[in-house]
């Protein structure tokens, strides 16, 4: 039986309850699968000859094809389903990128895959669909479970059959790594932040040398790197006993916490995975020496990590491009990038690299094709630049409920955003709204207040805000879709892949 009859005769029958997506449909043995459109939500439909699988559905009906009676039955998007399909269909599970060039694109709101597919057409890097952090899963009330779920049907409902990546993001906690592994997770990023002694060049000599004779460590440090030379593409570069000691401290604890989560990844997860290091979240620009370090640091503790996420020059701020010296950021990168090549030729990576535009062209080219990029609410806010063109009233809501709750949100991130930049929305037509959304300062503000915005209740306890916003991108889900894949994909056009 043909794919193409199926859907003819389905539409025949249920086109006024159901619109296939045509290219999700696949044929199995006793039948066909496939998702659909219905008037609120997506569906997976089943018409068998016999059962398939152990799927939990309801009978809607029976259909012809080719004179071969079929029995329709309709089924939710849900996790029990999803199991049972990838069961069908392996490549619906995702896998490790190792040191292929990579790009990963947060979804928020879970419902931008298709959009992220349709970017990467044509494009040779490798998709991490399921990416984001344990904030942000907190703030939106996501799980990792649900979060690669949302993904894997996005890929189905497209037809993609390709690999792509799932992305447990900025993790710091052992439980956390759990979770994302009995999920099935094949990245894993460890933010060790926590530990990161970003203090250190705030305190006197006195003080660090007080410290530095503490570290349990001192000694075998010292007689590992003290006076030890690098030569990096005709660039010397050595340890000192002052460099050393600043580094160790600032450092120590923080890869101590990176070997213990790599110990718990390398026990518990079955087959290759992909295990990201995060040192980005410092004050200051990660040092050559300091990358060297934390390097060999890691090697000599056996741990096998595929991306380095180092505090590059600059301000990496949410949602805008960079601010900075691209020409002084390219020269570091340089430097940077012959390092990583010389001690073992893992990835850079790139995080907040949402609308990074003016620095992708030298990141590719300086690191040679060695880069993994993150992005993550970029997507979120070309959703609700969509919100604004379509439902302008409800973005109006959002807009005022976000100037309200910004100075609490922003306590966690790093921004310059000022408020007062930000024009006044009564002054501003329906039609210009989304021009708002093309201003560094009022991207930030939207950027920023997605938990509150995603999680703010009445008094009866219903959504502000959330339900209305899935109601708005499901009606204009196409434009929704072209809308996001063609940001993601100037993204990936700067990278010249």
């Amino acid at each position: 039986m043909q794919k193409e009859k199926a859907l003819q005769s389905f539409n025949k029958k249920y086109a006024d309850s159901f619109t296939p997506y045509p290219k999700s449909i696949r044929a199995l043995k006793d039948g066909f699968v496939f998702m659909a459109k219905g008037e609120k939500e997506k569906f997976l439909i089943l018409m068998e000859k016999s059962s398939i699988g152990r799927f939990q559905a309801d009978v809607i009906g029976k259909i012809e094809v080719d004179s071969t009676a079929l029995t329709v039955k309709v089924a939710g998007l849900t996790h029990h389903n999803l199991i049972q399909l990838r069961e069908f269909f392996p490549f619906l599970s995702p896998s490790p990128a190792s040191l292929k060039k990579s790009f990963g694109t947060g979804d928020r709101l879970g419902i931008a895959t298709p959009a992220h597919l349709r970017a990467f057409e044509g494009k040779d890097i490798f998709p991490v669909l399921a990416q984001q952090s344990v904030r942000e899963n907190e703030r939106t009330g996501r799980s990792f479970e649900g979060v690669l779920d949302d993904a894997i049907w996005g890929c189905f409902e497209t037809g993609y059959e390709g690999r792509f990546g799932a992305d447990a993001d900025h993790v710091k906690k052992i439980e956390d790594l759990k979770e994302a592994v009995e999920c099935g997770y094949t990245m894993f990023t460890i933010d060790p932040s926590d530990f990161v002694r970003d203090d250190i060049f705030n305190l006197k000599e006195e003080e660090r040398e007080k410290l530095y004779s503490l570290l349990p460590e001192k000694k075998e440090l010292e007689k590992c790197y003290l006076e030890k030379s690098y030569n990096i593409k005709g660039k010397n570069l050595s340890f000192d006993r002052k460099s050393l000691r600043d580094i160790s401290l600032i450092y120590c604890k923080a890869l101590q916490h990176v070997v213990k989560c790599y110990r718990f990844l390398d026990e518990h997860k079955k087959g290759g995975f992909d295990f990201e290091v995060s040192v980005d979240e410092t004050s200051l620009p990660t040092s050559f020496l300091a990358h060297i370090f934390i390097v060999e640091e890691l090697h000599r503790e056996k741990v096998d990590f595929q991306n380095l996420a180092l505090r590059f020059v600059g301000e990496w701020q949410k949602g805008i491009d960079y601010i900075g010296d691209v020409e002084k950021f390219g020269k570091e990168v340089s430097l940077h990038a012959k390092i990583a090549k010389h001690l073992d030729g893992y990835k850079l990576s790139l995080h907040s690299g949402s609308d990074k535009f003016s620095v992708y062209p030298v990141f590719a080219e300086k690191t040679e094709g060695k880069f993994h990029i993150k992005t993550s609410g970029t997507s979120y806010l070309e959703a609700i630049k969509v919100i604004a063109r379509k439902n302008p009233s409800l973005y109006r809501e959002i807009h005022l409920f976000a100037l309200k709750n910004f100075e609490k949100d922003k306590t966690s991130y790093h921004v310059t955003t000022d408020l007062s930049l930000v024009p006044d929305i009564d002054k501003i037509l329906d039609k210009n709204l989304e021009t708002l959304l093309e201003t560094p300062n009022s991207r930030q503000l939207i950027h920023i207040t997605y938990g509150s915005v995603l999680n703010a209740k009445d008094k009866k306890g219903e959504y502000l805000f959330k339900d209305r916003i899935y109601r708005t991108l499901f009606r204009y889900e196409d434009e929704h879709h072209s809308q996001v894949s063609s940001h993601i994909k100037k993204h990936l056009d700067l990278l010249k892949i």
